[in-house]
């Protein structure tokens, strides 16, 4: 499966963007483990820093168009450094943060609009652009599982720090660790290639009018549409599974077990789920992907509540956890080409955090209110099968025809 990036400087580019997606993602998608920590000593209460995070959630989201624009205009390699500076900063001033406000500023917005300049847009159309046609979707499952690692490795390392130094302290070794992505940047963002191995563009009219045109595809739609419960599903989860794991009256340790099995799993999701866009429709993958998630919910609320379920039921979620970055970002490769890949996956990536956003808030206003998650997954389960259905009427020719050379 991954024999094909086995030559020259096609291993090197996909690695580094995986590395440094391993970083910023796995840094990201820890902070989670930070709710109760950060009321227990500072108490704000769990609704308002799940607001911070849900905040950072949709920042996340909004700062990957811009991202990718900025990175399509003038090269990768200024915004991922920036991205990766400004994430250090946000994850190192959260320990001054006295109020809702200040974790807005640090989590909802530094951390956030630093990981999303180093995240999927910027990294997947850096690479798109400097890679062959034939080993593109491999290498976008390679760097998209090097983001999964990313969480497997950081949530136990920010579980045990918290143990060891404190919230505070944590933070502190998160925002070191963060800056130590820094030198992948130039094995990424290089010149490109004076003669790109790629099938032949279609006229470049512009970002405008390429952004006019896909807003006007209903594929486009409708891959938003679905990729917007992806975000819902995943952000609910990521800020709140330490919750539900603290209601069942588990040790924390289970919740950050729990993320780095999710993390495990999707490694190998990811990789399969690369090698899948090369043999099948990509949206036939994307509805599989999506239904099976219905399905894992529905089995979870009737299994009781312990450690072992919760390994399960992540070692099931993680499979498909971000595996569906690179039948998307495929999608809209196909239907576009590459040149503004990074903005207009980057658009995608927004309607994913509009869902985000409202998994990370509503989950925090629901336990608030009811005293448990039970509605977020009733809804969870319901947009998941909604997902499923969505992507099938997606516009999108045969694998074989679509690669064909022009």
């Amino acid at each position: 499966m991954l024999r094909s990036l086995n030559r020259p400087g096609v291993m090197t580019i996909t690695l580094a963007a995986a590395g440094i997606l391993m970083v910023t993602m796995g840094t990201r998608q820890s902070f989670g483990l930070l709710i109760s920590p950060i009321n227990h000593t500072s108490g704000l209460g769990i609704a308002t820093i799940s607001l911070a995070l849900a905040i950072g959630q949709f920042t996340w989201g909004a700062i990957q168009p811009v991202a990718g624009a900025l990175a399509d205009r003038f090269g990768p390699r200024a915004v991922l450094m920036g991205g990766i500076v400004t994430l250090a900063a946000g994850c190192a001033i959260t320990p001054y943060a006295t109020s809702g406000f200040g974790l807005v500023v640090s989590l909802g917005l530094l951390a956030a609009v630093g990981s999303g300049a180093g995240s999927f847009s910027v990294l997947i159309g850096a690479a798109a652009q400097r890679l062959p046609l034939e080993v593109r979707g491999t290498a976008s499952g390679v760097i998209n599982a090097g983001g999964s690692f990313g969480q497997f490795v950081f949530a136990p390392i920010l579980q045990k720090a918290i143990q060891a130094l404190g919230w505070m302290g944590a933070m502190w070794l998160l925002a070191v660790l963060t800056l130590a992505a820094l030198p992948l940047v130039r094995r990424v963002a290089g010149p490109l290639p004076a003669a790109p191995a790629r099938t032949v563009e279609r006229t470049d009219k512009g970002l405008w009018a390429a952004l006019r045109e896909a807003f006007g595809d209903r594929s486009y739609l409708l891959l938003h549409a679905g990729f917007f419960t992806c975000g819902f599903h995943i952000a609910f989860l990521v800020t709140h599974l330490p919750g539900e794991v603290n209601l069942c009256g588990l040790p924390p340790e289970v919740a950050s077990w729990s993320l780095a099995i999710i993390g495990l799993a999707n490694i190998l999701g990811s990789l399969y789920a690369g090698a899948c866009v090369s043999r099948y429709r990509s949206k036939y993958v994307l509805a599989i992907m999506y239904g099976s998630r219905a399905v894992l919910v529905a089995a979870y609320l009737m299994a009781p509540r312990t450690a072992l379920t919760f390994y399960v039921f992540a070692a099931g979620l993680g499979f498909t956890w971000l595996a569906t970055v690179p039948p998307t970002a495929a999608i809209v490769g196909k239907l576009f080409g590459v040149r503004y890949l990074a903005t207009l996956f980057g658009m995608t990536l927004l309607s994913h955090q509009i869902g985000g956003f409202l998994g990370a808030w509503l989950g925090g206003l629901v336990i608030v209110r009811f005293g448990d998650f039970g509605w977020m997954w009733y809804a969870d389960m319901a947009l998941a099968a909604a997902a499923a259905l969505i992507n099938l009427p997606i516009r999108e020719a045969p694998v074989s025809r679509a690669l064909a050379p022009a």
